[in-house]
């Protein structure tokens, strides 16, 4: 936390501008559906048409094992983009699903945390390689680490908006809090383009009074920020993963699949009102 502190005191802030819409899907804390998120949204995205590049940037890899991606694949990973800086375009590879694409994880990367310490613009490595490739997608999603590093950094440096899943339990609120005036913080002194896209609420249990509870005060506090979609708590969408499979191919009848098809819908709709 020290690295990302003193990162966001840099005044020289620069905007992210790249031609495809880079969304990073970020939550500083683990098991609240992040991952899920990025595979299925990416997915759904790819099922409406659109040319998706999904940035696995965690080093425990699982959007890349959840996408299907043998580590033998991995050849070329995020850490080589970011640290080696080899090209962008050379670590992407195809999945099974067509028209998405995505750059893989690997172990490696936990060290990155370290060797950027020392690097010159070592907020801006991830931006700077998707500003020099001639990026032919729609949308980049980065799946980051359930972690505020300087991983993360470089994704909301890198990043026009950012998705945040957030599970519906008692301390959500505050981990929410924290995440905001991070990104409130990154915005003001790094990137001053970088947006709320929206929060989703993930893993709710419609059994539970208190997924109830939680979903009403994350909405009284962000209204309109919160996706009227709300992700299920569901055994296929836990299941997909061994399988190397989003849920969407899964089963793509189950609760989950649904609800990541709407909240492709509504984010497709927000990037509309944008523009």
């Amino acid at each position: 936390m020290s690295s990302l502190a003193a990162s966001l005191t840099t005044p020289d802030a620069e905007q992210a501008v790249t031609s495809s819409r880079v969304i990073a899907i970020v939550n500083q804390k683990g098991g609240v559906g992040k991952t899920t998120t990025a595979i299925n949204l990416a997915t759904a995205l790819a099922a409406t048409n659109k040319r998706i590049l999904l940035i696995d940037f965690d080093p425990q890899g699982n959007a890349s094992t959840g996408l299907g991606i043998d580590r033998q694949a991995r050849r070329l990973t995020s850490y080589h983009v970011l640290i080696e800086r080899q090209p962008l375009l050379s670590a992407v590879l195809p999945t099974a699903i067509p028209r998405l694409f995505m750059i893989p994880s690997s172990v490696e990367l936990s060290g990155a945390e370290i060797e950027l310490v020392a690097t010159d613009r070592r907020e801006y490595q991830l931006r700077d390689a998707l500003r020099e490739a001639p990026l032919d997608y729609d949308y980049v999603l980065i799946d980051c680490p359930p972690s505020l590093t300087l991983l993360t950094l470089n994704a909301l440096v890198a990043a026009h908006a950012v998705l945040v899943p957030l599970q519906c339990e008692f301390y959500a609120l505050e981990g929410l809090s924290h995440l905001i005036r991070t990104i409130e913080r990154v915005k003001r002194h790094l990137n001053p383009s970088l947006e709320i896209q929206g929060v989703v609420l993930t893993m709710f249990d419609k059994r539970n009074n208190l997924c109830d509870s939680v979903a009403a005060d994350v909405r009284d506090h962000f209204g309109d920020k919160v996706y009227e979609t709300v992700i299920p708590r569901n055994v296929r969408v836990s299941e997909a993963p061994s399988h190397g499979k989003p849920v969407l191919l899964y089963d793509f009848r189950c609760a989950g699949a649904q609800a990541y098809v709407h909240l492709a819908k509504e984010v497709l709709q927000r990037e509309r009102a944008r523009l």
